[in-house]
């Protein structure tokens, strides 16, 4: 299943303000463990997840508004 840019925000959007900073944490650990152990799909996800939140807790993006991916 393949999700929508908005998705990924609004699913990182939702972890943020769940679980704060530890967000971030989880998802790179998410991605480090899973690129060493040959899992590079699901690693590939758990980094653009990291990459969304950083976005999010830096203010460059607000996940409640249009978001454009250029």
């Amino acid at each position: 299943m393949a999700m929508k840019t908005d998705d990924l925000y609004r699913l990182a959007s939702d972890l943020a303000q769940e679980h704060g900073a530890s967000a971030s944490d989880y998802a790179s650990r998410a991605a480090v463990t899973l690129e060493a152990e040959g899992s590079h799909e699901r690693a590939k996800f758990w980094f653009l997840m990291l990459v969304l939140l950083a976005d999010i807790r830096s203010g460059r993006v607000d996940p409640e508004g249009c978001i454009t991916v250029h």
